[in-house]
Formats: structure tokens, C-alpha cells, sequence
């Protein structure tokens, strides 16, 4: 491992961070779909979407390392994430890594341009931490295959154009052998999408409902009733890089945080006086130090292996309870104000958000299963 930019990932880290400075709109000022949709073009055409990409997928040709530093800058600088994340860190990479020649010339460009927006079409009700129970079914009918079935917690399936969607196509087979990977067109007939309203009054997720839809098989990605491994693939991007954003995310709710903790009330005195909220402010940052460390060190094994590291399931763990306790922390010292929440602070939105963080992207459950099995080598649970 080494914890210090190379001259040319310093200089590249200054050609962004100025880039920024001039161009990116506060994230409070892109909230629309049309507002982030067009901040991807922009991005895109300064050349700073698909850092790690190949240059003939129409990437940067840079290194993981400098992917890694365009997610922490981005996310230092308070600018919106590009909005087809998905498609970029997930679906894209997978496609460049077992796709056709024909997928890759029909979906990278689009990706990346933002004029295709994914979404993950994976949990199911009842099967969301158990991924190979799932119950959607794709039956072949000539040259295509006609699915049926529901899908939850899908990320932008209210603005996709298409989704990478699981789906059963032999029941008879094992758990994880007869499961096949679909790039779904979701303006497909059949295809239902229904926003889940959350605790904290946000859209972000949504069921898709799937009713007889046709698939043409030329949109299966891999081999029929091979879909497992590459949706293991995909998972493994998910995290990727990733760790860097939310390695930066933490520490700047960790900075807020101590400014709320160190401000004085009306009676002069400051919470951070209080030895208990200190012992816990340290801690904390010793919590997301240690989550830098990881996402180093998981970024050391995957340039050395080529493979996204097993260790990044650290990197999602560490940061979904991290934030989880921050947030908790701001709102009690915020006290009885905590429950006037209409313009007075963020931090309970905050909290309220941050409930869904050990769920999303890996329950903390299945993430410590993850690392038990692949990062220190513990026999398997069951």
C-alpha cells in the first residue's frame, strides 16, 4: 500500500479539483432528474466520466487509482454524483468484461453519455439478502424469452431506460446454476414501476413489476443459466472505487458533526465538553480512518489482481454504520430541537436516510458473512 499521490495522480488531482471549482453546481442546486441528467453530459464531455474506462469504450484510459481520486474530489466538493451511477460503476463494466462485441458498441457509448439510464433489477420481495432464492421466471418462447415477476428497492427504475434484471430460466436446476443476466429495455409492454415512499418522505427506490414481458435473447449478458457469476461480477464493481466516495462522504458528516459539537449554546457551553461526546467524536474518527485504510488496502489488492477486491464489503460496512452513528449522535445533542425538522437542520433527514444504509448495497448481515468467508478465510456459516 502507499498513502500518497504519485506526481502524476497529484497533478491529476489538481487538474479536477480546479475543474470543479469552475464548473460544478452545488448539489442543492441539481436536484431535478433534468438538472443531474444534464451534469452528466457536461462531465462527459470534459472527459471526466468513465475515468477507469478503456479509451476504445470511449473512457479516460486512466488508472483505478485516479478513478478513485475523481470519487473522493466529486464528492469533497459537494457536487452532484453523475446520475447514471449504476450504469457506470455496475452495469458498463460488466458489459466490458463478458459482453458481446455488439453489446459493448450498443450500450458503453450510452452509458456514459447519460442517454441510457440504469437501474439493477436483482432483490426480490422476500429474497432481497438471499439473492439466489429469487422467483422471477423467464421462460424461452422462440426468440425470445417472456419474464414474470416482481423486483424491489431498484434505484432509478422511475428514470431508467434499462435495467440489468436476475431472472430464473430453469427452475430445476440448483440455487445459484439456473439463473440467467438480461439487459432489460424498460419501456418494454409489461413493464410496471411504482416509487417506494421512504421514512424520511424521499422516492429514491421502487418496485418494477414485470407481466409477461419479451426479451429478445440477443439482450442476455453471458450465457443462458449463467447469470450468477455475472451478477457476482457486477457486484464486485459495485464496490470497486466506490469505497473512496464513501470514505469522503463520511468525513464530511464527521466535520459537520464536530462543528455542531464545538458551537456554543445560548449559555456558552458546547456539547464537545461533555467528555462523553468527545470519547465518542474520537472514536468515530478513528472509525473512518480505519475505513481510508481498508479502501487502500482493497484498492492495493485489486491493481495488483486486476479483480475488485473482496475487501471493498468493508469499505460499505464500515461506512453504512459509521454514518448511521454520526447522524445519531448529531441528533442528540441537537435534543427536543431534533423534532422540528422544517428548515432548522438536516440531521434528522439525516438520520432518517442513513437507516437504510445496512440494508441497500448488502445487508451488514450478509456484508460480515462476506468478509468472514472471503477476506479472513472462515469457514462458511452454513
Amino acid at each position: 500500500m502507499r498513502f500518497r499521490d504519485t506526481p502524476a495522480e497529484a497533478a491529476f488531482r489538481s487538474e479536477l479539483r480546479t475543474w470543479l471549482a469552475r464548473n460544478a453546481p452545488a448539489e442543492k442546486d441539481c436536484v431535478t432528474f433534468e438538472q443531474q441528467h444534464e451534469w452528466q453530459r457536461v462531465l462527459a464531455a470534459a472527459g471526466w466520466v468513465g475515468v477507469a474506462w478503456p479509451v476504445e469504450h470511449g473512457g479516460r484510459g486512466a488508472s483505478l487509482i485516479e478513478q478513485a481520486i475523481f470519487n473522493e474530489e466529486i464528492t469533497r466538493a459537494r457536487a452532484p454524483q453523475p446520475i447514471n451511477a449504476i450504469g457506470l460503476g455496475m452495469v458498463g463494466p460488466t458489459i466490458m468484461a463478458v459482453g458481446t462485441r455488439e453489446q459493448k458498441d450498443r450500450y458503453l457509448q450510452k452509458i456514459l453519455a447519460a442517454d441510457e439510464i440504469w437501474c439493477q433489477g436483482f432483490s426480490e420481495p422476500g429474497s432481497g439478502s438471499d439473492l439466489g432464492s429469487l422467483r422471477t421466471r423467464a421462460a424461452a418462447d422462440g426468440d425470445d424469452f417472456v419474464v414474470n415477476g416482481q423486483k424491489v428497492w431498484t434505484s432509478f427504475g422511475n428514470v431508467a431506460d434499462r435495467c440489468a434484471l436476475l431472472a430464473r430460466t430453469d427452475p430445476e436446476a440448483g440455487k445459484y446454476q439456473g439463473i440467467t443476466y438480461f439487459l432489460l429495455d424498460m419501456h418494454t409492454p409489461g413493464v410496471e414501476v411504482r416509487p417506494l415512499r421512504q421514512l424520511n418522505g424521499d422516492a429514491e427506490f421502487c418496485e418494477i413489476f414485470l407481466t409477461d414481458v419479451r426479451i429478445p435473447r440477443e439482450n442476455i449478458l453471458g450465457e443462458i443459466n449463467g447469470g450468477w457469476k455475472v451478477a457476482m461480477t457486477t457486484l464486485m464493481h459495485e464496490r470497486g472505487t466506490f469505497g473512496f466516495t464513501l470514505v469522503t462522504d463520511a468525513r464530511i458528516k464527521l466535520q459537520e458533526l464536530v462543528a455542531l459539537a464545538t458551537a456554543e449554546g445560548r449559555d456558552g457551553s458546547r456539547p464537545v465538553d461533555d467528555p462523553v461526546v468527545r470519547q465518542r467524536l474520537a472514536q468515530l474518527y478513528v472509525d473512518v480512518e480505519t475505513m481510508w485504510l481498508n479502501a487502500v488496502r482493497g484498492l492495493s489488492a485489486t491493481m495488483k489482481t486486476g479483480i475488485p477486491s473482496p475487501e471493498a464489503s468493508l469499505s460499505k460496512l464500515g461506512w453504512s454504520e459509521t454514518t448511521q452513528r454520526i447522524a445519531a449522535l448529531a441528533v442528540e445533542i441537537l435534543g427536543p430541537a431534533a423534532l422540528v425538522t422544517s428548515g432548522l437542520s438536516p440531521w434528522p433527514q439525516v438520520q432518517l436516510r442513513s437507516l437504510a444504509h445496512t440494508i441497500e448495497a448488502g445487508t451488514s448481515e450478509v456484508l460480515r458473512n462476506s468478509i468472514a468467508e472471503r477476506v479472513l478465510g472462515l469457514p462458511r456459516y452454513k
